[in-house]
């Protein structure tokens, strides 16, 4: 009889210690909490206070160049000089081309000083006499001529209202999209200089108070959906705030459990999400975010190299605008959730992890090789815990313990054992 009493209770312990929701024991008060967050925030503050290193400070044995925002009045004259040498070129006999910054692969530099991607000065001519570039080049041509017109009627349009005007030219938008970065490139001036801007898609709610365009925003007062992120940076401006961080979030429905839950108010924070794919608004304003009200960026993603790399674009920028990284990367963003050892450690249940496929095994063998993932040993260790396990698992996957489980208990959690990387 006794044995089996032991046995009972073997039994139980065993249980419990296998329960996920044991965790939310483990929770201390909010007021705890709140100090590491405290802590973190100050932290931040005082590594934002030195003064930041940019490329001109450093002695790179590879030429790099780097664009910078200009007034529209320079824009409208960098164009005039374009079409003035392209011009002359015509009228001495020898034609017209463009000398375009090499965008690809082998041009890009990561330099660890600054923790993101840079351009190197490589440039490949784009002649017009020529059949594989006269389409490029006649594209290019055109693009120059529309942000001329936006800068003399001091104008802002969509990339889908650039590509309309002329369809026939450009046949699909990835192609107007790709030479609009060309000419930002030539003209040496940021994308938002161009005044060609994306459609809305990123979105903000929480302790954060900023003017849009002259109307002052309460993101406290904005409903679950949140304030949508203006496309352009240049309406933003007197930002105020009391949160102790800023929560970027990969997904909409991470995002919407989080805004709903009024987790900001709890621990207060600004929650921004982009809802996959980092958009340029979203990054500017993030960055802006960070630079202005000098708090830690913490970020919550899927456990799969896509989230990681939704994460490292946030943070050291990506390729294909690696030219404008100055100004579209948010420096020192740190890692919460969801980690490939988080699915252990917090017990995700079999069923609620997915087998990675042959091309996610490739991304994440891939990711292991780039620079700014070997700078991260942490990174590391858990890329290749993912990559050795074969599994991946959403943020979703914690709705398995309860819809709340997220906002009670583990987002909690890790702020209080300041479990990021």
């Amino acid at each position: 009889m006794a044995d089996k009493k032991k046995r009972r209770r073997a039994a139980t312990d065993s249980d419990s210690e296998s329960d996920p929701l044991q965790f939310k024991s483990k929770l201390k008060p909010d007021s705890t909490i709140l100090q590491t967050l405290k802590a973190l925030k100050s932290s931040a503050a005082t590594s934002s206070a030195a003064k930041p290193v940019t490329l001109s400070d450093l002695n790179l044995p590879t030429a790099c160049r780097e664009v910078s925002d200009l007034p529209l009045t320079s824009v409208q004259s960098s164009i005039e000089s374009v079409v003035l040498s392209l011009a002359h070129s015509i009228l001495s006999g020898n034609g017209f081309s463009f000398s375009v910054p090499s965008r690809a692969g082998a041009n890009q530099l990561y330099v660890p000083e600054l923790d993101r991607i840079v351009l190197k000065d490589k440039s490949s001519a784009r002649p017009f006499a020529n059949v594989s570039s006269v389409r490029k080049a006649t594209i290019t041509t055109r693009i120059l001529q529309l942000i001329h017109q936006l800068c003399l009627k001091n104008i802002h349009v969509t990339k889908r209202d650039l590509f309309y005007t002329d369809v026939k030219l450009f046949q699909d938008q990835s192609h107007s999209d790709a030479i609009l970065d060309d000419v930002s490139c030539i003209l040496g001036c940021t994308r938002s200089s161009l005044n060609v801007v994306a459609a809305e898609k990123g979105v903000v709610v929480g302790r954060l108070i900023f003017s849009d365009n002259g109307d002052m925003i309460d993101c406290t007062k904005m409903g679950i959906g949140g304030k949508a992120i203006p496309p352009n940076i240049d309406r933003v401006g007197d930002m105020q705030s009391d949160a102790l961080f800023i929560l970027l979030v990969e997904k909409d429905a991470a995002y919407m459990r989080l805004a709903e839950d009024r987790f900001y108010n709890r621990f207060p924070c600004i929650i921004v999400t982009a809802k996959g794919q980092p958009d340029v608004a979203t990054r500017l304003f993030l960055r802006k975010m960070k630079m202005e009200l000098k708090l830690p960026v913490l970020a919550l993603v899927d456990s799969d190299p896509y989230g990681l790399k939704i994460l490292s674009v946030y943070g050291c920028g990506s390729k294909n605008m690696s030219y404008d990284s100055a100004n579209l990367t948010t420096p020192d963003i740190k890692w919460l959730g969801v980690r490939p050892s988080d699915l252990d450690k917090y017990k995700i249940p079999e069923q609620c992890r997915l087998p990675m496929t042959e091309q996610d095994i490739k991304t994440g063998k891939d990711l292991l090789e780039e620079d700014f993932v070997k700078k991260n040993s942490g990174w590391v260790e858990e890329l290749n815990l993912m990559v050795k396990s074969k599994q991946k698992a959403e943020i979703q996957a914690l709705s398995s313990f309860g819809f709340q489980y997220l906002t009670e208990v583990y987002l909690p959690l890790k702020l209080q054992q300041k479990d990021w990387l």
